[in-house]
């Protein structure tokens, strides 16, 4: 379906680029903070098997997993408050003006690999800047399987949110397990400056983590549509979609 943005541009709805890592019960599903990997087991109870395969009637399995360590997810400030703010709610609709970045984070004597905003400023126009992707380089396809956990992955520094308060960002996407580095003592910097908690927190603003984005797309401009799983929870798998911005032609 075409939908028009103005006279001159459109988003075709039929060719969404997915920037979301599926959720499997597989060795191979991403993984962070020393979870497990997910479970998908049938139901077993009183003579009922949830499970086709096993003669069951119907396939009906319990999921066991952990939205912030196994894929893809969006995060609300209740991540970080004593008020378990539910992600849903941060959210009043799903189309959004962003930008995808790629960058080389750099890398400091003590070997940490951290993106600042002197890298991000000079490629943003505060027209498109809604949303905000970073997809971090080498862009290698292991980042769909890896086990972060105890690697010390990239990470972005506090200042970065200087950056996205002047452009008004709303929600921020990134491809690594978290804006903050993996062991900080429980300061989580970005996270807190991001949301402003505990003195004002802002319900309306997202992280989303563990995207992934091909090698293809190019750096620019599109609609992003953020899906997010209605969980009564801080943070909740979510499905971020991509809409090239196409020209008329005359």
């Amino acid at each position: 379906m075409i939908f028009y943005l103005d006279p001159q541009h459109f988003i075709d709805t039929n060719a969404p680029i997915d920037l979301s890592l599926a959720l499997s019960a597989t060795p191979d599903n991403p993984r962070a903070w020393y979870v497990d990997a997910p479970r998908m087991e049938p139901v077993r109870a009183n003579g009922f098997i949830g499970s086709i395969a096993e003669g069951g009637a119907v396939n009906f399995r319990d999921v066991f997993f952990n939205p912030h360590g196994h894929g893809t997810h969006t995060e609300s400030y209740g991540h970080i408050s004593e008020d378990i703010y539910p992600v849903s709610k941060a959210l009043a609709h799903y189309f959004f003006k962003a930008t995808l970045l790629s960058v080389v984070p750099k890398v400091l004597d003590n070997g940490d690999q951290v993106v600042f905003a002197d890298q991000l400023e000079s490629l943003l126009s505060k027209s498109f800047t809604e949303a905000i992707i970073i997809r971090t380089l080498p862009n290698h396809l292991e980042k769909k399987s890896a086990n972060y956990s105890g690697t010390n992955p990239t990470y972005f520094d506090v200042g970065v949110v200087d950056l996205l308060d002047q452009l008004d960002v709303k929600h921020f996407l990134v491809d690594t397990p978290s804006v903050d580095r993996e062991e900080d003592a429980g300061i989580l910097a970005f996270h807190h400056a991001f949301w402003k908690v505990p003195t004002a927190p802002v319900a309306d603003r997202t992280i989303t983590e563990l995207v992934f984005v091909p090698n293809e797309v190019q750096d620019g401009q599109y609609i992003l549509e953020l899906q997010v799983a209605h969980f009564v929870n801080d943070a909740a798998p979510s499905r971020p979609l991509l809409y090239a911005i196409n020209e008329k032609k005359d």
